[in-house]
């Protein structure tokens, strides 16, 4: 009897770690399908009003969430290109660029609803390094099965790499730390470097590899490409041509249905295009299936709940800002 019991004991305690490896490796829960709305984080010039939202039902039409919900007070107290994230215990996760330049890092708050933002801080990632010129675009992305954050970013260190046709304090590298509760972060390390001068990078998890969706900056291109990885580190191999026009930036990737919307910025048409995938590998023009709102610009878009909307809807209402 004792060796049957504890024999079912086993049995039950390998099933509940089977059980909660498998959450991890799925990473935060996503909402049931017919509870899901699709968020995006964004700003608008002058750089100073801080966290704004659009939302969609489909993540084909896009609307302006009325009201602002976090004011820079760090750094440079600028607010550009908000990536968000949730962890596997619900907290939303913030980070955002802070300086054009000048600062060695960037911003961050943390909150339980998208609407109260607490806990704001600088993270002081290239303070190492005295000579960077900027810390620009970091991006959030949950490791799950090694529950971890890892964040990506790009500097100008100059003189670290050779220039060709970039100034030298514009010939950016992507750099990385990783948390796991945002108070402790691993020593910086160079994440990659592809040979050009490269910024806003965005690592995708597609099952079973990665790809990371990054700008080209070199003079002769300034537009998007894409590299692919066994791991969210990398290294990243196979780098694609450029898979958008010139003078384009700021790329989010959203899976809706079986399909990935890439969804980026044309800076110099001052509007908002998407792409369309299920590989990565062959994109199709969807900015006319698109509608965004005005002045849309880099930011995050990722699932939630129409919860989740309906208190940000309700506090912009609230606050009776446009």
């Amino acid at each position: 009897m004792k060796r049957t019991m504890g024999l079912l004991r086993i049995w039950i305690l390998a099933g509940w770690f089977a059980s909660v490896s498998a959450v991890l490796a799925a990473g935060p829960a996503s909402p049931a399908p017919r509870d899901t709305v699709y968020l995006f984080s964004t700003f608008r010039e002058p750089e100073q009003d801080g966290l704004l939202f659009a939302y969609s039902p489909d993540g084909h039409h896009w609307t302006r969430v009325p009201g602002r919900f976090m004011e820079p007070r760090v750094g440079g107290k600028v607010f550009r290109d908000p990536s968000i994230c949730r962890g596997p215990d619900g907290i939303w996760h913030l980070v955002w660029t802070s300086a054009w330049r000048g600062d060695r890092g960037f911003g961050y708050a943390r909150s339980r609803d998208l609407v109260h933002w607490e806990d704001q801080r600088f993270i002081p990632v290239m303070e190492h390094e005295p000579e960077t010129v900027n810390v620009w675009a970091p991006e959030l992305f949950y490791d799950a099965p090694r529950n971890r954050f890892i964040i990506v970013w790009a500097s100008t260190i100059p003189g670290r790499f050779p220039d060709y046709l970039e100034p030298r304090t514009n010939n950016h590298r992507l750099y990385y730390t990783i948390t796991r509760d945002f108070r402790q972060f691993a020593p910086t390390k160079l994440f990659w470097d592809p040979g050009y001068s490269v910024i806003d990078a965005q690592i995708v998890f597609t099952d079973p590899g990665y790809v990371l969706v990054h700008k080209d900056n070199t003079r002769p291109e300034r537009r998007l490409r894409v590299a692919f990885g066994s791991s969210p580190l990398g290294p990243w191999r196979d780098i694609w041509p450029p898979i958008t026009e010139p003078f384009t930036e700021g790329p989010s990737a959203l899976k809706v249905g079986d399909e990935w919307i890439l969804y980026y910025e044309a800076y110099r048409d001052g509007e908002y295009r998407a792409l369309k995938t299920r590989d990565f590998r062959v994109f199709r023009n969807a900015t006319r299936e698109m509608t965004f709102p005005p002045g849309l610009k880099h930011g995050t878009a990722f699932r939630a709940t129409r919860a989740d909307l309906e208190r940000l809807l309700q506090a912009g209402a609230a606050a009776g800002q446009p």
